[in-house]
């Protein structure tokens, strides 16, 4: 076992939740920003303004999603070489068969074989290429179809409670997805996998756009303009040591998620797309993710996504935490971050 041990540290294995879960997860949300939502993005562009070109780029951006999402993995947990080359394919086979999650399990179990192998043979250019692309694609046809229905089921769960019960499950979705954002694993990829779009995609939407906005303002007073724009167009993940030393600065930004989540659902019905859903103002993403959904939500819409991803984020985060300051709960300096 020892043996075993120090031959998967030599040949860069990571086998923990760590790898898998957070810096795996993390490196596929960036796979899908690069192709599927790009994508989206000039699609809604080219749906608007008619511009043949923003149509093609929209196409090619979307045709490569298995390969960013591979490629994305296998940088983040260390392969090179051919097996890093090798698991394009493995994406392309894991992605038509069982969407983003169909690659990424396909793509976990590819690299990691692939690395066992690499460069331990005479004739390496045919072994691991052929590893990782025979237990990649052999992976993606035994479980990407039942992964796939698994997370779609989910989805459509959680967004079927939610047109039923839209004030609670605002609330429960708002602030779940929303505390996800901020936590080191990719909300973006969760939305995907999933597929939340709809309503229950936009209360994703109003929890993910409290954290966000809720810390840029919240801690404008450490952070100033950097802060701001890095938490707020970049991602409030910036708070997460900050929050460990002092869990009570996530309580202004939860009870605004609590409260934007209904407002979302229950006034302005807005929705959203998957790939935006979890994204909330990152790149304005979230917005643009609305603006795609709701392509003719009309006056409604576009008050309710200012107020709900934009104006009340701000202003109820700021009451909140100026409670929590005059009680002592939150104090000078509890919020800085590096930026």
């Amino acid at each position: 076992m020892t043996k075993f041990k120090s031959f998967l540290q030599r040949k860069g294995v990571d086998m923990t939740w760590k790898a898998y879960f957070v810096d795996a997860l993390g490196a596929m949300a960036l796979g899908l920003f690069a192709s599927l939502l790009i994508g989206t993005i000039f699609q809604t562009l080219g749906d608007k303004t008619g511009i043949e070109a923003f149509a093609t780029i929209a196409k090619y951006a979307k045709a490569a999603t298995g390969a960013a999402i591979a490629v994305a993995i296998a940088y983040k947990l260390g392969c090179e070489g051919l097996v890093l080359f090798s698991a394009i394919a493995v994406g392309i086979a894991g992605n038509e068969l069982g969407g983003p999650m169909g690659a990424y399990a396909a793509v976990i179990v590819a690299i990691e074989l692939g690395k066992m192998v690499y460069k331990e043979t005479q004739v390496d250019i045919l072994v691991t290429p052929a590893v990782v692309i025979i237990s990649g694609v052999l992976v993606a046809y035994a479980v990407g179809a039942p992964i796939n229905k698994v997370m779609t089921a989910l989805g459509t769960f959680i967004e079927n409670a939610t047109q039923m019960q839209p004030f609670l499950m605002g609330i429960v979705v708002s602030v779940v997805i929303g505390m996800v954002l901020t936590l080191p694993i990719s909300s973006a990829a969760i939305c995907l996998a999933i597929g939340l779009g709809g309503i229950a995609g936009g209360a994703a939407t109003a929890g993910c756009c409290a954290q966000m906005i809720g810390f840029a303002v919240l801690s404008f007073k450490e952070n100033r303009w950097g802060g701001l724009v890095a938490q707020g167009l970049g991602t409030s993940m910036l708070q997460m040591g900050n929050i460990v030393k002092n869990p009570k600065i996530w309580i202004p930004v939860l009870l605004t998620s609590a409260i934007t989540g209904p407002i979302s659902t229950c006034i302005f019905r807005l929705e959203n797309i998957p790939i935006g859903s979890g994204m909330g103002t990152c790149g304005l993403v979230g917005p643009i993710g609305i603006y795609t959904a709701m392509p003719d939500g009309g006056s409604n819409m576009w008050i309710g996504m200012l107020l709900v991803c934009f104006v009340l984020p701000a202003v109820l985060t700021w009451l909140f935490g100026l409670i929590l300051r005059k009680i002592g709960w939150i104090k000078d300096g509890d919020l800085k971050i590096d930026c």
